[in-house]
């Protein structure tokens, strides 16, 4: 049983039944280790697995018709990967370690069975993936239609959200173990211009930083500045097989 399996992200609409997550526990197999930059899954495979991230970051990206590589999204512990390309006859995204990681693979029949014996399991899902579109409408929209300065802020504001959910409080400071050229990647700016806006953020007194290091010192000032909006999750989705909602 995989007892160190982060959970959060299934209990982040619907609070699951124990024998839920008691199953989820269980559908992957034996944790496998990946050194950093090891590639757990090409663009173009069979998608045959998907993938639960046990600890460490992980990068989804894409190749451009020009050679170069956009980040997709940087995926933190308790995230699912490559679940987009189940829908496909050859996988959408390469899936990279940007630190040592541990993931579960999991064969799609058994995430299949989950969903057949857990209608609970089957609408945290729908919901977590309606979640996931959201926040890609909103980054698409970033990166057409605001700064680089606002998208950087906006970045580092999203990795503290998420790095507090999955510890159970807010975060203000933590390790950003990916590369300037990585932000880059993930941004559509280049690592120069990466390096530039860190050093105003720094010299405006909006973060602190040591080494990976990050500091948020003024939280309201980066959201202003991101333009971030405000996306509040649904409090009552009963109207979905009875669920009830996220603590």
């Amino acid at each position: 049983m995989l007892h160190s399996l982060p959970l959060h992200r299934f209990n982040e609409s619907i609070v699951l039944p124990s024998g839920d997550l008691e199953r989820i526990q269980t559908m992957g197999e034996p944790p496998m280790r990946l050194a950093r930059h090891a590639v757990l899954r090409r663009e173009g495979e069979s998608p045959r697995y998907i993938y639960l991230l046990l600890d460490g970051w992980v990068a989804s990206s894409v190749l451009l018709p020009g050679g170069d590589r956009q980040i997709t999204k940087f995926h933190l512990p308790g995230d699912l990967l490559g679940t987009p390309s189940m829908c496909l006859e050859r996988t959408a995204d390469t899936l990279t370690a940007l630190t040592p990681a541990s993931v579960s693979r999991v064969p799609l029949a058994a995430f299949g069975d989950l969903f057949q014996h857990s209608p609970h399991f089957a609408a945290a899902m729908l919901l977590s993936v309606q979640r996931e579109r959201v926040a890609l409408m909103d980054r698409l929209a970033a990166v057409g239609r605001t700064p680089a300065l606002a998208r950087v802020a906006a970045l580092l504001l999203d990795l503290t959200e998420r790095l507090g959910a999955l510890g159970g409080g807010e975060v203000s400071e933590f390790e950003l173990p990916v590369t300037q050229e990585q932000i880059g990647d993930h941004l559509g700016i280049t690592a120069v211009h990466v390096n530039r806006i860190f050093r105003q953020l720094v010299d405006t007194g909006l973060i602190a930083r040591h080494r990976q290091r990050v500091t948020l010192l003024d939280r309201v000032r980066l959201k202003s500045i991101s333009g971030r909006q405000e996306r509040l999750p649904a409090q009552d989705v009963s109207w979905l097989v009875g669920g009830q909602a996220g603590a």
